[in-house]
This record gives structure tokens, C-alpha cells and sequence, in this order.
């Protein structure tokens, strides 16, 4: 409460001061613009377009930054009789895969009703595949590169850091031969069986990437698509780019090709457009409302799941089951709602969570139009999630599967007798050997025993049941049909498609088209996004020290940023979770 009594008098001087400054164009602050007529439209995607926007002061969102609001955008330009052209500024950015590959062929769309250019300091492999895919005309910066170097996975193993440097005691069981998630505690490189499970998605991930080069690009051979990095002239000299220049230029001749006299940002840094300020405000004191009377309501499920949120591992930031199950409830509930697109880009985590949040889905699609979108990935739990939808979207490069089941610990016990500290579990049950290690089984300090081990083993494989006759109860086929590609094993959306996991291939842009149709609403149907966010009066309930740990920036650079959603999604074991449903290993795809 000491926090809630000293932030109430900064949030009385926000509620005066919200409306601030209007924030300047970055398509060019330095001239003074036309507000009217003919426009070039700047898609500024330099800071990226994350699936849960980053909360800012207060819990407060950007305005315009989340990939949703993109999709939404970029529906509604060609509706704009004033616009001319979009030019597409990528600066640095990295962006997923399975995104760039949902901008680049809304791009191209958009590119059958007026040009569309691109413009970067430095190409990634996926911003390449968006700019070639998508943009008539690609620029880049004099100094900029072109990393178009192909595909390849990272994976991390701790094994020797654990046991031989640390000393711990890891253990860890796993139902489903491919699955792999105790792979980067228990072995110091992948199994021949996860191995080929990971091989497979990424040659399919491959050739959908290159495809899409070749389909914006059809002179662009797959060497020199693979075969980078370049400067920004053999970039243009190999067909990756056409012209090499500063963002300025490029604009400058958009916009005399196209005859606008003006340019205005509508998405990313410098948007066009007043803030809602004390609407801002009060929503993030309640905690994100469905916004307004909407008939299609897009949830985003970002991030690993758990089950009570909060720790010190990253998982409060996800999924968590409380807050997500709060706005199910609430969208079930309101009869405005027609259809839902559930927005999915998750590694999996809590098997638990996981199955609560699927009865809730199931309870919503009952009612109304149903529709899930898949991003990079929906893995494990986070495909245990996706189950539930009517109909299923993914992209090519999406990650889909990973039906399996982990759960283990890492005891210290032994590293603590290298230092001179010993633990003794008594029990309370005198005469039976296994009491003590039965009893104790959940502690960090021991190890298991034999028998609680195949006690464990016979209940995650129950679980592993569960999730498996889940999936064939949401998809509609039988148990022996999912069997088949369960196991653990991990695909690329478009194997997913020819297996049965997905329905159709295709971003967040289709499934939004495919909720309007099947709840028999117009083209244009208003359409809002929501999360599982909290508002700022529960975040202020929670423990302080909870909060301070949360926040250790020691804890934030000891986790690489790019293994925190693994790490997040196999967390909830801390918590004394039995069994998770995690993506199989801490993969990073480039």
C-alpha cells in the first residue's frame, strides 16, 4: 500500500499534463509540411512491430507500435483516396521471421493499388525478404550492408555449467522421444532425434524464405540470396536493392514520382495524430478494457505461459493464466463481440495454465467465430492454446508442434557439500525408505529417487495424454491422427499445414478477414486488439520485493535477451510445477 499512496499524486499531475507537445514528424522534422492533400505514407518500422506493444511510462502503450495496429493500418490505406505511395522505412530492424514474411506479402498487396518503396540502413535476412517481397523499389543506406547470409539455428546447452562447473544434480524426464526440453540441462548437444526435428523446420523455413525472394525478385539466385553480407553497392549490383541513398532522398522521390507534397508517418516513431491522454490513463488504472463496443476483438497471447505471473525469470511478462482468463471472460461475456482472433507467439511453459486457458477458448469458440493467428511461433503449450480455434492461420516460417511433456529439477545439494554445507531431509513416515525423498520431492536440494522418478514419469505421461487427446478434441480428428506427428517433434507452418496442425497459411491480416466472414460481418468491421496486460492498481498490489526483484538490472544482463522466452517458458518448474509443455530447446533462428 506504501506504493499506492506514494504514486496516486504523479498520477494527479499526469491527468493534468497528458496532453502534451505534439510529437514531430520523423519523416522529416527539419521542413514544414502541407497538412492536406496528395500524401506519401511513412510505415516506420526502424523501432519494429512487436506482437504486445512495450508498456511505457505508467504502463501506458505507444501509441501505434504493436504488429496488430500495423495490420490494421495497412487494411485501411487503400481506402485513403489522399494517399499516393508508402514507403516503408526498415532503418535497422530486426524483425522475427514469420513477420517479416506477414509484412512482405501485405505489402505486396498494397502494391496492386499504388507503389510501395522501401528504405534501409542495414537488411537482415527477414527485412530483405520483406523488402524484396514486398516493396516495389528497395533503397539503401551508402554506408549500410545486406545481411543476406541464409538460415541457421542457435542452440544453448548448460550441461557442463550445471554439473561439472556447479556441481548440481539435474534431472530431468520427458514424454515424447523428439521433444528435447531437457536437452539443454541434460546433454552438451542435441540428440540425433532433435536434431532431425530441428534440420526439417529449418529447410522448410528455408525454401518458403527463398521462395518469397524469388517471387519479388525473380532474377535473384539462391547463392547470392545466400551468399552475404554486402556493402550497399554489391548489395545493388547482385538485384537485392535498386538504389542506394539516404532515407530523405528516397522520399524526396517518392514523392515526386507520385506527385504528393507531403509525407506522414502512421505508423511507428513520430505518428501522426493526438494522444488520448486521460483515456490513456484511466485504462491503464483498470487494466486494458476490450476497447470500446467492437465486433472483432484480436487477443494477443505473447510470451511463455504461467500460471500466477510475477518471479524473477521474465514469465510475469507473458502469458499468465489469471490476466489472460480475465479478458476471455470478458469477451465471452459481451454479446458486441461477434468474432475473436486469437493472436499467438509463444514457446509454451505451464501445462497447467496451458489446459485452463484451453477450456476457456473452447467455451468462447462454442459461442462465436473463433479464429487463431500464429506468429513466429506456437509451440507446445502455446499450440496446446491454439488448438482451440475454429480455424487456424500460420506463415510459412512459423514454428508449430512441440506436442510433449517436461518436467524436472536442478538440486544443489552436492554443490553445497563442495562448500560445506549439508542438508538432511527427515520425514515424518518412519520405516519407509523412499518418505523422505517422496515428501521432498519439489525441494531444490535433493535429488529424486528411483521410485518418485517413475511416479513423475507415470504422471507426466497422463498429462501428455491430456494434451494430446486436447489437440484432437480441438481440431476434430482422431487421438491416432495427432499421435502421429506428437512425439515433440517441431514444424515449420507450412509442414504443419500438410500435417493437419494448421488450417491455413497466411498472417494476421487473413485471419482477421476470415473472423469477419464467419461471423457474417462487413469487409470493414471495426476491429480492436487487447492483451492480458495488468493495469497499474493490481501491478501495485504485488509484493514490493517481488517488484524490485523483477526490475534487478544485474538479473536483466546476466540472461542474454535472446534466451529469455526459453528461460521464461521453463520457469514455472521453480514454482513447483509438475509438468510443462515447453518448446524443445532455447533456439534462436537467423
Amino acid at each position: 500500500m506504501r506504493l499506492i499512496a506514494s504514486v496516486l499524486p504523479l498520477l494527479a499531475g499526469v491527468l493534468l499534463a497528458c496532453e502534451g507537445r505534439p510529437r514531430s514528424n520523423v519523416a522529416d522534422s527539419s521542413r514544414a509540411e502541407p497538412h492536406s492533400g496528395p500524401v506519401v505514407v511513412v510505415i516506420d518500422l526502424s523501432e519494429g512491430a512487436s506482437e504486445q506493444a512495450a508498456s511505457g511510462f505508467l504502463g501506458l502503450s505507444p501509441k501505434g507500435n504493436s504488429f496488430a495496429e500495423l495490420v490494421m493500418k495497412l487494411q485501411l490505406l487503400p481506402r485513403d483516396r489522399l494517399v499516393r505511395g508508402v514507403l516503408v522505412r526498415l532503418g535497422a530492424a530486426q524483425l522475427g521471421l514469420a513477420r517479416a514474411l506477414e509484412i512482405g506479402a501485405m505489402l505486396e498487396r498494397l502494391g496492386t493499388t499504388f507503389p510501395v518503396w522501401c528504405h534501409a540502413d542495414e537488411l537482415s535476412n527477414a527485412t530483405a525478404y520483406l523488402a524484396t517481397r514486398g516493396c516495389k523499389r528497395v533503397w539503401a543506406a551508402p554506408g549500410g550492408s545486406v545481411d543476406a547470409i541464409g538460415l541457421a539455428a542457435q542452440v544453448v546447452y548448460f550441461h557442463k555449467l550445471l554439473s561439472e562447473e556447479l556441481g548440481l544434480d539435474v534431472d530431468f524426464l520427458q514424454v515424447g522421444k523428439y521433444k528435447g526440453a531437457e536437452e539443454p540441462f541434460t546433454r552438451d548437444g542435441p540428440s540425433p532425434e532433435a536434431l532431425a526435428s530441428l534440420q526439417q523446420a529449418l529447410s522448410d523455413m528455408r525454401s518458403a524464405w527463398l521462395e518469397g525472394i524469388h517471387l519479388g525478385r525473380p532474377t535473384i539466385g539462391d547463392q547470392a540470396a545466400e551468399d552475404g553480407p554486402y556493402s550497399a553497392p554489391g548489395a545493388k549490383e547482385r538485384g537485392l536493392v535498386d538504389a542506394i541513398g539516404y532515407f530523405d532522398e528516397a522520399r524526396k522521390a517518392l514523392e515526386s514520382e507520385t506527385h504528393a507534397g507531403r509525407a506522414e508517418v502512421r505508423f511507428g516513431p513520430g505518428t501522426s495524430g493526438g494522444d488520448d491522454g486521460l483515456i490513456d490513463v484511466m485504462r491503464v488504472l483498470a487494466g486494458e478494457s476490450l476497447g470500446g463496443a467492437a465486433p472483432v476483438v484480436i487477443v494477443r497471447a505473447v510470451g511463455a505461459i504461467s500460471l500466477e505471473g510475477g518471479g524473477v525469470f521474465g514469465q510475469g511478462a507473458g502469458i499468465v493464466e489469471r490476466r489472460l482468463l480475465s479478458t476471455l471472460l470478458r469477451i465471452e461475456k459481451d454479446d458486441e463481440v461477434r468474432a475473436v482472433v486469437l493472436r499467438i507467439d509463444s514457446p509454451g511453459g505451464s501445462a497447467l495454465a496451458s489446459d485452463l486457458l484451453w477450456h476457456e477458448l473452447m467455451r468462447i469458440r462454442a459461442q462465436k467465430p473463433l479464429v487463431v493467428s500464429i506468429g513466429e511461433m506456437a509451440a507446445s503449450g502455446g499450440y496446446y492454446l491454439a488448438s482451440a480455434g475454429s480455424v487456424i492461420f500460420a506463415d510459412d516460417a512459423s514454428i508449430v508442434g512441440s506436442i510433449g511433456v517436461v518436467g524436472g529439477k536442478i538440486a544443489a545439494a552436492h554443490a553445497l557439500e563442495r562448500i560445506g554445507v549439508h542438508s538432511q531431509t527427515v520425514a515424518a513416515k518412519v520405516g519407509d525408505p523412499h518418505a523422505a525423498a517422496r515428501a521432498a520431492y519439489e525441494s531444490a536440494l535433493v535429488p529424486w529417487d528411483d521410485a518418485t522418478r517413475q511416479r513423475l514419469a507415470q504422471t507426466m505421461a497422463e498429462i501428455y495424454d491430456l494434451f494430446v487427446g486436447r489437440v484432437a478434441e480441438g481440431r476434430g480428428i482422431s487421438v491416432e491422427r495427432v499421435a502421429a506427428f506428437a512425439e515433440g517433434r517441431i514444424f515449420s507452418g507450412r509442414d504443419g499445414k500438410k500435417l493437419g496442425l494448421v488450417d491455413e497459411l497466411g498472417g494476421l491480416f487473413d485471419a482477421i478477414a476470415r473472423a469477419r466472414k464467419m461471423a457474417g460481418l462487413p469487409d470493414d468491421a471495426r476491429a480492436v486488439a487487447v492483451g492480458d496486460s495488468a493495469g497499474i492498481l493490481q501491478a501495485l498490489m504485488q509484493d514490493e520485493e517481488q517488484l524490485r526483484a523483477a526490475s534487478d538490472p544485474n538479473l536483466a544482463t546476466a540472461v542474454a535477451h535472446e534466451l529469455l522466452p526459453f528461460v521464461a517458458s521453463v520457469a514455472p518448474i521453480v514454482a513447483h510445477e509438475r509438468a510443462l509443455c515447453a518448446i524443445p530447446f532455447a533456439v534462436t533462428v537467423r
